[in-house]
């Protein structure tokens, strides 16, 4: 298949929100982007063995069952059961052997046994296997305590998978486990949706992109885009840089109008506020289309969403503590969605907390946190936004109701790990 296949475009409005609504609570955002966004990459054929971490865009049914034959799950000794009854049974051996990849040439007759392998083709008057531990053998007589189980010690055809048989559904990003079972079922390639590419672009004038230069005091060195970029490829995409832009709205737009060539979706960082510099929003709602989320979640709150050329654009805080929460919290489901994986929905755990916390209602939130060695979900010291140094420090996140909460030590938090946002971390 071609990967020139495109499928229907976003439509303008997908990132509408309904009239008189000011703040969006976290799922109901989340259950807009869910209903509203589809997968818009073409469709490809690749070979099995590079398709690791690539989509399935459709079903893969088993080409040859597993095991294709009835085989032996041991090294020892096989014969017909109906031969065998209680007590010490003595068979003669057939001449030969079977092995892995050395089929025995004939059928050995009933009352006689025959030395095999494990993962060797059951021969024709073999129905039960004895493991080798168990028996005695002179090399002309195999002899062992019955009764034997019928069957035992083998493997029937396909009772691992069947011929025929869906091994993995449309939507299913393959992993090194399931590049093992197309390998075993005979699937040679696999349909799968061209990589999703995402852009990533920091705007700014306070930025620095090279961190190796020298900042003058009212300068810093962009943190975001390097974030961004590895997390795009942690999630298994192809990232594609549109480096830096200062407060210019020209620039900007250069910016967004080569990205709408390169990629199938944009991640921006800083100007998606509605303050004087944040040319971003205003860029997006003069020429793009523009809906601003004012989203009940701390850290975060404004995340600007539009279209751009046909091609979405996720506007992030500047914030890297708030670019990072909101990526992982809205853009990773949403990507996903685009990507042609289907929503992706974090695993929590409720573990105690080991911080005390009193919380207003109004927002979600998120807290830096990693877990102690007793299984408890600690805190970073500061909730300050511009504290970069926790993001690295924590290995998850605490994540807090949109209700008021009083959290003492002991009580039940929800901790997610960074593992389930689809990301490492040294912990």
């Amino acid at each position: 298949m071609s990967d020139a296949l495109i499928p229907p475009r976003l439509r303008n409005d997908c990132f509408a929100m309904p009239q008189g609504v000011a703040w969006v609570p976290v799922d109901e955002a989340l259950a807009l982007l869910r209903a509203r966004l589809h997968a818009v990459t073409g469709i490809e054929d690749v070979a099995t063995s590079g398709a690791q971490g690539r989509i399935l865009a459709a079903p893969v049914t088993a080409r040859r069952s597993n095991p294709p034959r009835p085989n032996s799950a041991v090294d020892g000794y096989g014969f017909a059961h109906d031969a065998t009854g209680d007590g010490v049974q003595r068979l003669p051996l057939v001449p030969g052997r079977a092995a892995a990849g050395q089929p025995f040439d004939g059928a050995v007759p009933p009352g006689h046994a025959l030395r095999i392998l494990t993962g060797a083709i059951l021969p024709d008057g073999i129905d039960t296997v004895v493991l080798e531990e168990d028996c005695a053998t002179d090399g002309q007589v195999v002899a062992f305590d019955g009764p034997v189980k019928r069957g035992i010690n083998t493997r029937k055809a396909g009772e691992d998978v069947t011929e025929g048989a869906t091994i993995l559904p449309a939507g299913r990003r393959l992993t090194p486990a399931d590049l093992a079972l197309l390998s075993a079922v005979g699937v040679a390639q696999v349909t799968v949706h061209r990589r999703l590419r995402v852009g990533v672009l920091s705007t700014g004038d306070e930025l620095l992109p090279d961190p190796g230069t020298d900042a003058a005091p009212h300068q810093i060195f962009d943190a975001n885009r390097p974030m961004l970029l590895a997390l795009i490829e942690a999630w298994g995409y192809e990232p594609v840089d549109l480096g830096h832009a200062p407060d210019d709205a020209a620039i900007i737009a250069a910016r967004l109008d080569h990205g709408a060539q390169q990629a199938d979706a944009i991640l921006t960082s800083g100007g998606a506020s509605a303050g004087d510099e944040d040319h971003v929003s205003r860029l997006l709602r003069e020429r793009g289309t523009l809906s601003s989320w004012r989203i009940a979640v701390k850290p975060g709150r404004p995340l600007a969403l539009a279209l751009w050329g046909g091609v979405p654009i996720f506007g992030l805080p500047g914030n890297p503590v708030a670019a990072l929460t909101c990526a992982l919290v809205f853009a990773r489901p949403a990507l996903s969605l685009l990507a042609g994986a289907g929503w992706v929905q974090p695993q929590g755990f409720t573990v105690p907390a080991a911080f005390t916390k009193t919380k207003k209602a109004g927002r979600r939130e998120f807290l830096r946190a990693r877990l102690t060695e007793d299984g408890a979900a600690e805190v970073f010291a500061s909730e300050g936004s511009g504290r970069i140094s926790g993001l690295s420090w924590a290995t998850g996140l605490v994540e807090l109701p949109d209700e008021a909460c009083t959290i003492k030590p002991g009580d039940p938090v929800r901790y997610i790990p960074y593992a389930s946002f689809g990301i490492t971390s040294a912990g």
